[in-house]
């Protein structure tokens, strides 16, 4: 079994570490002359800057070029941490710019493999502002539909985070990394390292996954293929299939509206992982709002069919949706279209949640941006309900016009016994209610909210 990859491994071997036999083409910008000492005229600029070149063998604190993972193409750039830090200046910048500038040009995938320490010292606001270059050059990059892909390594820290690592499309991190915008010498002394780990940075939705490094090479590979759709400008993909109706405890449709929602809540129907599970060979996950929250009863990510076809699932697990959950969703929606990836949603949710903590955290505003999302979409979105369909907080979720259900699903504009106690019935009324709201799969079909029942 070969030895896991160090955590503080050179920009080279890093990019080896994923490229492998296929090598790696390295690009430069056109040089540029700095003043002595810099910018700034910062006295032992230059001589550290030669101590830095002799002991890594580089010229600057970035390398870039173009490479394959797996059998994609990329552009991939690479940090050298042992190169004053790996901190960005003037010709980082240089770089950097060009890098994307290079994936643009060729309209390849970008792979960032990130371990900086932030901007350089030695040259003040002038390294500051690459920040605003990096920033620029990654929005051309989207705006073009191009996929960008972090790995952040130990340690990434200060702009770098900030721009080239939290800014890509999918960010992976090495475990153990140092992760956070603070580095270890500038953070309050009583702070919780945890907070500024990868695994931490994971908790908190800010990073996609944590990858051993022996996995790496693979994983980025996996990625390529599921983000490699063509981008804006040319032909979007097919729409997603609609997954297979799983085996079932029930047989035929619902004679009644409560059955219907006895159907959709009982323990014993399929679930979204069943689905998922059945759908895809492979799956990715997306993980997190990038607000410092997750909702584990939504599933979010891109995942492979066994045709090599990649789409863009977003799966309520029948709790209550939170409203990390909800922006979890709009970004993974948003992300597919820009990459031209069809998008399926599997509804299943009582409704969205409605405590308190979920009033402060933007319940609302993260809801109305999932309808934005799907209401945007230019990529086909494919919505199957596999059980219950709660009000708008499952609505947020389903593709107008291209919606279907299971035998063992409803849709309502409320529960049937929150409807009851608003028209002050009593609870035996409850049936008749579920009758009267038409939520059962077939009155859907009638009513035209869906398509059809998948058999």
């Amino acid at each position: 079994m070969p030895a896991e990859p160090s955590l503080r491994m050179t920009a080279r071997e890093t990019i080896a570490l994923l490229t492998g036999a296929a090598g790696f083409t390295e690009h430069r910008p056109p040089p540029r002359t700095l003043p002595p000492d810099g910018p700034l005229g910062w006295a032992g600029y230059d001589a550290a800057r030669e101590r830095a070149a002799e002991r890594t063998g580089e010229d600057e604190s970035v390398v870039y070029g173009t490479g394959a993972v797996g059998d994609r193409e990329c552009v991939l750039l690479s940090f050298e941490f042992g190169f004053l830090g790996g901190s960005l200046g003037q010709l980082t910048g240089d770089r950097l710019e060009a890098a994307y500038g290079l994936a643009l040009t060729r309209r390849l995938p970008l792979v960032a493999l990130v371990a900086t320490g932030g901007s350089r010292m030695q040259e003040g606001m002038v390294a500051l502002t690459q920040l605003q270059r990096v920033a620029a050059a990654s929005t051309r990059l989207r705006a073009a539909g191009l996929a960008q892909i972090a790995v952040v390594r130990d340690p990434t820290t200060g702009g770098g985070w900030a721009t080239v690592g939290a800014g890509a499309d999918v960010v992976l991190a090495l475990p153990g990394a140092q992760v956070g915008f603070a580095g270890s010498r500038v953070r309050p002394p009583d702070a919780d390292p945890y907070a500024y780990s990868a695994e931490g940075q994971f908790a908190a939705g800010q990073v996609d996954a944590v990858v051993p490094g022996a996995e790496l090479p693979g994983t980025v590979a996996l990625w390529l293929r599921a983000l490699g759709a063509g981008g804006a400008g040319e032909e979007p993909r097919s729409a997603a299939p609609l997954p297979r109706a799983r085996p079932s405890s029930a047989s035929g449709l619902p004679a009644s509206g409560r059955e219907a929602v006895e159907r959709a809540r009982s323990l014993q129907r399929p679930r979204a992982e069943a689905y998922l599970a059945d759908y895809f060979t492979v799956r990715l996950p997306l993980h997190g709002d990038r607000c410092g929250s997750t909702d584990p009863g939504l599933l979010t990510g891109f995942g492979l069919r066994a045709d090599g076809q990649p789409v863009a699932y977003v799966a309520q697990c029948g709790t209550a949706t939170r409203p990390a959950g909800y922006r979890a969703a709009a970004r993974t929606i948003r992300l597919a279209d820009r990459l031209g990836v069809p998008v399926l949603t599997l509804v299943d949710t009582p409704g969205a949640a409605n405590d308190a903590e979920a009033e402060r955290a933007g319940a609302g505003a993260a809801i109305a941006d999932t309808f934005a999302a799907i209401a945007a979409a230019r990529v086909p979105v494919t919505t199957l309900v596999i059980g219950e369909g709660g009000s708008g907080g499952a609505l947020a979720l389903a593709a107008p016009g291209n919606t279907h259900v299971t035998a063992d699903s409803y849709f309502s504009v409320i529960a049937p016994e929150l409807a009851a106690a608003i028209l002050r019935r009593p609870p035996e009324e409850t049936g008749a209610t579920a009758d009267q709201l038409r939520l059962r799969p077939q009155d859907l079909v009638e009513l035209g909210i869906a398509r059809s029942i998948i058999p």
